[in-house]
Formats: C-alpha cells, structure tokens, sequence
C-alpha cells in the first residue's frame, strides 16, 4: 500500500467516513466531490482537495468510487476516462447494476487499465468504525492488490468470484434488509397491541431465531424514534428496482418482491427520497394508530468496536 497513489471520489455520508479511515494512511488522499463544501470535513488531514476529475486521476494509482446511483458512475466513469492508464486500478465500492458495472470496465480495459468492485456491506456506523464488511469481485491479481486497502476500509473481506458477482450479491442482501425491515415493524405492531413492552420484545428477537442484522441496529433507533441509519428512502428504493431487475432478467416469480416493491415505493411518495428508509415501518404505526417505541435506545448508531484487522473470509 505504501507505494499507491489513492483517490477517492463521492464524500456522501458513507463515502466520507470511508475517506476518513483512509486518511491517516501513509499515503497521500487525493479526494473529489462535485459539492466543495464536503471537503471541509477533511481540513488539516493529510488530503488533497483536487479541483477536477483529471486532476485526481493525473496524480493517483488508485481510484475508489462511492457513489448513490448507476447514473452516478456512469457520469463520473465518463468524465476520468480520457485520462486514465495502464498504472490504474478503479476499486467500485457503490451500489450499483452489475449489467453496468461490466460495461464500464471494459472501458476501463480499453485503456489496460484495471477493475475490482467492492461494494460494502453492514451499515454506516461500521463504516465511520473501519468495521464494515466488503464484498469483491474481478480479477484475483487485482484482489490481491487492493487487499492493503480495503483492509484499512473494512474487517470481514469476502472474493466473490468474477466481475459482476459482487454488486448482484451487494442488491440481494440490500433486499433482505428490507423484507426483514417490514416484519420488524410488522413484529413490533403487535407486540405493542398485545401490551408486550417494547425493548423486552427487542430482546426476546435478539436472542431467538427471529433474530437479524436489522433487528439488532434498525430496531434500536425505531424505538428511539430517531429512524437515523444514515440510510435513505431514495437510495433503498433505487437498490429495490435494481433487484427487480434481476428478478425480472432471470424470469423468477417473486411475490414478496412485488409487495416489497409496493410498499416502499408508497413511503417514498408518502415520505419523501431524504427520508430514512427505516420510516417505511411509520405506515404500519400510521395505521395501527400507534408508536413503537421504548426507553434507552439510541437516537444514532455508532460502533464502539475499535478498527478490527481486515480479514479475507474463506
């Protein structure tokens, strides 16, 4: 790693914290954001602010994306191309389509430049901690290289296999998430019409086999009444359609999805995209005529966990 160039582009609320535990690095971070504001965060850090997309690209190895959108990429992709080289490596680390992500690497490939993509996987508390899970996919040569990296980004490491694999298994779990997210809310609802006390009902899921990642984070700051996960009803939606798509592509009758489609697409208009996507479990409170809600849980998530050494999951 001592021996890379690193630059990273798209400093939202997920891509910042990653920058961040990039920073203390002994490398230099040449970062980019279409928003200048953002690079008020990185004041007085070893960073350099770049002006432009050539100008990071003309001084790094390494180009990291995180961006909210396929379109996103796309446009950012589009932009650095011209100036890219053999010397490259692009780490993908978005949610993305993974149709698109194997077109705008052969892009890439075109200019012998090289790709991995890592989208992350675990929450933003985890990424601010250095904790979050990452799954990749490409080339193992190219793995290998950005191991260093991603280690410094992330703890658990999981190799997917060939380009693509990474952002379809990234949309499955973002699914899963939120299946679980509504038989939470729908879980709580009667737990609270049953006069079962709330945080005794969240204890109960989170040691029985009803148990689940959402439980145990976006459980807590639903019964703070906060709903902050740092995560929007914008982007849930966005990452609901590209699983659709899959499911779509691949001809499979999938009726939870098309419910789950349904639902969340109401809370966005009942909403709004900025909302959290944890308010999605607001409509189920809505029309039970009641507030899940219970003493001593967080108003935000944070990982008190100290940075764990990036590991490769075998």
């Amino acid at each position: 790693m001592k021996n890379e160039r690193i630059g990273f582009i798209g400093l939202g609320n997920v891509g910042e914290k990653l920058a961040n535990n990039l920073v203390n690095s002994k490398n230099k971070l040449y970062i980019y954001d279409i928003d200048k504001k953002k690079y008020q965060n990185f004041i007085s850090k070893n960073t350099h602010f770049c002006k432009n997309l050539k100008e990071l690209a003309k001084n790094t190895k390494i180009i990291i994306t995180c961006l909210p959108s396929p379109k996103s990429v796309n446009e950012v992709i589009t932009k650095i191309l011209p100036y890219i080289n053999k010397s490259h490596l692009w780490i993908e680390m978005s949610t993305t389509d993974n149709k698109e992500m194997i077109r705008l690497s052969k892009k890439f490939f075109n200019k012998k430049a090289e790709v991995i993509e890592a989208p992350i996987t675990g929450g933003e508390h985890r990424a601010q901690s250095g904790n979050i899970s990452i799954l990749t996919a490409g080339k193992k040569e190219n793995y290998i290289r950005a191991f260093p990296i991603l280690s410094k980004l992330g703890h658990q490491i999981l190799f997917c296999g060939k380009l693509g694999n990474a952002s379809i298994l990234k949309i499955i779990t973002n699914y899963l998430a939120s299946l679980h997210l509504i038989g939470i809310g729908e879980a709580l609802a009667v737990a609270k019409k049953q006069k079962i006390d709330l945080g005794l009902t969240y204890k109960a899921i989170k040691i029985s086999s009803g148990n689940s990642f959402v439980n145990e984070t976006e459980t807590q700051v639903i019964l703070s009444g906060s709903y902050d996960v740092g995560f929007t009803m914008g982007l849930v939606n966005k990452d609901l359609n590209l699983f659709n798509k899959l499911v779509e592509d691949n001809k499979i009758n999938a009726d939870v999805n098309k419910l789950i489609n349904k639902k969340f697409l109401y809370g966005l208009k009942k909403f709004g995209k900025r909302s959290f996507s944890t308010e999605i479990v607001k409509l189920i409170e809505n029309n039970s005529n009641i507030k899940l809600r219970a003493k001593n849980f967080p108003k935000k998530l944070i990982d008190d966990k100290k940075k764990q050494k990036g590991i490769e999951v075998k």
